[in-house]
Formats: C-alpha cells, sequence, structure tokens
C-alpha cells in the first residue's frame, strides 16, 4: 500500500499546481499547510502516476527547508503550536 499524497490545488485553476509540468506534492498534509501557507491542499486521487508528480522539497523555492531522509521537515516539532 502506498502512502497518501497531497497536493497544493489552486482555487482559480481548479486544479493541482504543478512546477515543470509536474504536480506538487508531499505525504503530510500539515508540513504541506505549513510550508505553503494559504493555498488549499487536497489528496491526490490514487490513479495519477508517481512520475508525474514533484515532491515539494525538490522545488527550488524549497532550498532552506530542511527535510529529513523521509522527506519530513526537519525541526518540525518546533512549529508545533500549543494551547
Amino acid at each position: 500500500m502506498s502512502r497518501k499524497r497531497f497536493g497544493l490545488y489552486g482555487p482559480n485553476s481548479r486544479d493541482f499546481l504543478t512546477y515543470g509540468g509536474r504536480i506538487l506534492v508531499h505525504h503530510d498534509r500539515a508540513q504541506l499547510e505549513f510550508l505553503v501557507v494559504g493555498v488549499p491542499v487536497r489528496e491526490l486521487p490514487p490513479d495519477i502516476p508517481e512520475d508525474q508528480t514533484l515532491p515539494i522539497r525538490f522545488h527550488p523555492e524549497m532550498c532552506g527547508v530542511q527535510f529529513t531522509a523521509d522527506g519530513d521537515v526537519a525541526g518540525k516539532e518546533q512549529f508545533r503550536c500549543t494551547t
């Protein structure tokens, strides 16, 4: 069973956002919402092939974000809200 994938969803285009023709994805909805504030996040349909996606960590604008080998945002514990 494969992991769920989440993508950024353009409210105007009503389609998943892409870079270089590939859908930007991440495996953790909360982390993606943290990284890209204000853009809706939706689960990708399972029929979209892996080769048509690009993990968000490989987008040039994410070069300043540290990721673990598993693709998680490094140090994410620091950004948890406590109420």
